[in-house]
């Protein structure tokens, strides 16, 4: 069956970095988009980043020139790199799988089968 399991979060000040990463087990992701969501306490999930089988990379423009998106296929692991954190990235941080075909919205919700349990990013200010 397969798995997404995040891990990299933690504590930090305004201004600092966390790198987050998402593995996967249970399928080859290989052919995967894999996206990063985040949701804030009382608020919808927000999505991140998004890169393709390709290495083709999207970002919401709240994060974009902050946080970088990667993968390693052979390792099965996408990672999300943060940099100058703000409060307002303060949320639990969720990556998704679903398998990637042209033309498909990958900032919702609604287009990924296989989620993480998420992994807690809280900044300080």
């Amino acid at each position: 069956q397969a798995r997404l399991v995040e891990s990299g979060g933690g504590l930090v000040q305004a201004g600092g970095s966390l790198r987050l990463s998402c593995a996967a087990s249970g399928r080859t992701f290989s052919n995967d988009c894999i996206s990063w969501f985040r949701q804030a306490p009382g608020k919808g999930r927000e999505f991140v980043a998004a890169i393709t089988p390709g290495g083709a990379t999207v970002y919401s423009d709240s994060v974009k020139g902050r946080f970088t998106v990667s993968r390693d296929n052979a390792k099965n692991t996408v990672d999300l790199q943060m940099n100058t954190l703000k409060p307002e990235d303060t949320a639990v941080y969720y990556c998704a799988a679903r398998t990637y075909y042209v033309g498909y919205n990958p900032k919702s919700t609604a287009n990924y089968p296989y989620w993480g349990q998420g992994t807690q990013v809280t900044v300080s200010s």
